[in-house]
């Protein structure tokens, strides 16, 4: 163990002892969190509006505040990035996350609190390293420099002190001096907003560097070792950099991209994490190297509930807590946190794995999925069935998108999949065969559209050209870390534009 990492095991010593007591006492440590979020912004509009000084209980929580998304919370933040202050949250909120808009709004812009960059994003990225020396004890991660592939767009400014931009950017903005010894590449450097001016002065940069760690999103991450291995000659990341031994990943599912990470750092001693953070706040972190789900992190100032996803339709869902989630059951996540996101539906669905101390999995998105013909496919089937698929064929995925193929009075409806492969499966006949069986099984919905095929035909595979989800990204202005293909669709709206992106093959 080298002797900076015996000096950070040392400090983490306390933070391990946190983690601990909030997985042994997660509905105390929740109802504390909710009670402080409620007396810091009792005083602000909102709080006013909805009586936070009167409250006794979660109940009463539930029962004044209604569950919001980004189309009702639009007026506050129009008025704070205008220079209000105490509507959501107390103070002025000088920082906006940028991500991809609702169906009313090109973009989004996601208040950021100084309260949610110290106790919730940076705690997070701290804990990252707390969870893993303290799992691997040998570790000398802290020998070299973490590289960090941030987002696409530079910070800017809106009205006098109001700035927005990619999370990414919003972090590196903020992050102590100190922290700019133990990254790379340096902040001008990283904030390039051109992606492809940053590619080249970041791998110039960054190959001068003892890298010991990488994060990011895996998809645009292999574009970045790539291109890295392509100026510097080498065939793999451990010639650049030999004492690499971590990537934290997340954004996207990491199972369609381990096999190309293990081709670009061929060693049995390399780790990867999963970490769950998003421009409303971080959330899960994978704390047990042999499982593949995370921990929800309890104690960042994020008071969270969760409906059970077979009741987002309804007038008046039930909104459950920590203390009555069940295993095995998909849920939209509901957020309140220290930037004034209240009772805030933040698209995301999750499964819990495990109940004190709960942990969680992605199962995709509350939009982001096929419903055309009573099928609920879900992102967690997609990847699952297509795992099966390349497994059983060879095949690797880069990237792909999938969306229905609707009924008219000619042909019944099917799911047209656009692929990108890496390596293309041994038999794609089989390989279609093989995703739909899986399909099958995971999903009784699908199965029963499949029935005979009276409902929905067998799966329409159309594999792309090499590059041609880069090229469609690029086309529409999203190239950059925190910028993801969608995966499912109910609407041909992507697959529509990528095809006219690139000649494919019918399948």
């Amino acid at each position: 163990m080298s002797f900076i990492t015996s000096v950070v095991g040392w400090l983490n010593t306390k933070r391990l002892h946190q983690i601990d007591l909030f997985r042994k006492f997660p509905l105390q440590t929740q109802e504390e969190v909710l009670f402080k979020l409620i007396e810091r912004a009792k005083d602000t509009q909102f709080g006013k509006a909805h009586g936070f000084a009167s409250y006794k209980g979660i109940h009463d929580f539930q029962k004044n505040v209604p569950l919001t998304d980004y189309d009702a919370l639009k007026p506050y933040v129009d008025r704070l990035r205008q220079g209000e202050f105490d509507l959501l949250w107390p103070g002025d909120i000088r920082w906006f996350a940028k991500s991809s808009g609702t169906t009313g709004n090109k973009s989004k812009f996601i208040p950021v609190s100084r309260d949610t960059l110290e106790d919730c994003h940076f705690r997070g990225g701290k804990d990252v390293l707390a969870i893993y020396t303290d799992n691997n004890i040998d570790s000398r991660i802290f020998s070299g420099k973490g590289l960090t592939l941030g987002g696409s767009h530079q910070i800017d400014n809106f009205y006098n002190t109001s700035y927005y931009g990619d999370l990414s950017a919003i972090l590196i903005e903020n992050i102590p001096w100190w922290a700019d010894f133990i990254r790379t590449p340096r902040r001008e450097v990283a904030l390039i907003p051109e992606w492809e001016s940053k590619l080249e002065q970041l791998a110039r940069e960054a190959i001068r560097e003892n890298v010991t760690n990488i994060a990011g999103v895996p998809s645009w991450n292999l574009v970045m070792i790539k291109y890295i291995l392509d100026y510097t000659g080498k065939k793999n990341l451990l010639e650049i950099w030999p004492d690499l031994e971590l990537f934290t990943h997340g954004g996207v599912c990491f199972t369609p991209y381990r096999e190309q990470f293990r081709k670009v750092i061929p060693s049995p001693d390399m780790h990867y994490l999963e970490a769950y953070n998003a421009s409303e706040g971080f959330f899960a972190i994978q704390d047990e190297p042999l499982r593949d789900d995370m921990l929800l992190m309890l104690d960042y100032g994020i008071f969270y509930e969760f409906i059970p996803l077979e009741q987002m339709n309804s007038p008046n869902p039930k909104a459950y807590t920590v203390a009555d989630v069940e295993l095995n059951r998909n849920y939209a996540m509901v957020i309140s946190t220290n930037s004034g996101l209240w009772r805030y539906l933040i698209g995301d669905t999750v499964e819990f794995t495990s109940t004190f101390p709960h942990k969680i999995k992605i199962t995709g998105r509350t939009k982001h999925f096929i419903n055309a013909f009573g099928e609920e496919l879900i992102i967690d089937n997609a990847e699952k069935a297509l795992k099966v698929a390349c497994d059983r064929t060879g095949a690797i995925i880069n990237e792909y998108t999938a969306a229905p193929i609707f009924m008219d009075e000619n042909s019944k409806g099917a799911h047209e999949w656009l692929i990108e492969f890496e390596k293309e499966p041994d038999d794609l006949n089989f390989f279609i065969d093989t995703l739909d069986r899986t399909l099958c099984s995971l999903n009784s919905d699908y199965e029963a559209k499949r029935y005979k095929g009276i409902t929905l035909g067998l799966p329409v595979i159309r594999p792309m050209g090499k590059g041609t989800f880069y090229s469609w990204m690029k086309k529409n202005g999203k190239l950059g870390g925190q910028n993801k293909v969608p995966r499912l669709s109910n609407n041909r709206e992507y697959v529509d534009s990528l095809l006219e992106t690139s000649e494919v093959e019918t399948i």
